[in-house]
């Protein structure tokens, strides 16, 4: 972040977080500077952490009766392979951990902010940005390993047909093209991902300066950045869906744009 951009983020109101708490009253403290610096990261890290912790606890213990968390768990996990398995048919069951994993994650990140001293990391454009490299490398991998590398090249340069694949120059410029547009998909995302949860933020700060007049407004807005938060987690992992449906080997049969399914 240049020092424009902080001057810039200073001047918007937003909720004290305990990193930037702890940095204010020690800023001589280099440990504080360091996560003061890399505050984004250590929430993303923290959110990560909580996520961890909690698929443990409702799996340590697993029994034929489950229990409320476990029974929470098992119907998330359900839901989740519903939802995948709707888009992709039954072959992109393989793809519900990492989807389960991505929704998961970026839910928790976005009501991070809704708790008092935290920081919703997926406010910072830096954090939607690792978000979205990671998804256009496992839609890349996924494509590759099941296209085959001549099935891969062809899907890249549009498979190009007839006098088209003798020629050299349109399909290598197809492939540039097609290889931008592969990664300007998830950048997409991350930006629109960014955006909402950075100014649900911006709002909820700005309506809590009001004091107590505003307490009515902000306890409204605090139910609508909720169910945004929620519907921003599945809108990118929708997406990630319908872009590795996109480089998939393609199945009539299971294919809900071909059968209507």
């Amino acid at each position: 972040m240049t020092e424009s951009e902080s001057v810039a983020a200073q001047a918007l109101p937003e909720f004290p977080n305990l990193v930037t708490l702890l940095h204010e009253h020690w800023p001589e403290n280099l440990f504080f500077q360091f996560l003061h610096h890399w505050e984004s990261l250590v929430f993303s890290i923290l959110a990560a952490v909580l996520l961890l912790a909690l698929g443990h606890v409702a799996t340590r213990r697993r029994e034929m009766v489950p229990g409320r968390l476990q029974g929470a768990a098992e119907v998330l996990v359900g839901a989740v392979d519903d939802f995948v398995c709707s888009v992709l048919g039954p072959q992109g069951r393989k793809f519900t951990p990492f989807i389960g994993t991505l929704f998961l994650y970026i839910f928790f990140m976005n009501l991070m902010g809704l708790v008092p001293l935290l920081k919703s990391p997926t406010a910072d454009l830096s954090v939607t940005l690792a978000l979205a490299i990671v998804v256009f490398f496992f839609v890349q991998i996924t494509a590759f390993r099941g296209l085959g590398l001549f099935g891969y090249a062809d899907h890249m340069m549009g498979q190009p047909r007839g006098f088209l694949a003798f020629s050299v120059i349109l399909p290598a410029f197809m492939f540039v093209l097609h290889f931008i547009g592969e990664f300007v998909r998830p950048l997409s995302l991350s930006m629109r991902l960014r955006s909402n949860v950075w100014g649900d933020d911006l709002l909820l700060a700005t309506i809590a300066g009001f004091g107590l007049q505003g307490v009515p407004l902000l306890l409204l807005n605090t139910i609508m950045t909720l169910v945004a938060s929620t519907v921003q987690a599945l809108v990118f992992t929708l997406l990630t869906l319908i872009y590795l449906a996109l480089v998939m080997p393609h199945d009539t049969k299971h294919d809900p744009i071909k059968t209507g399914g």
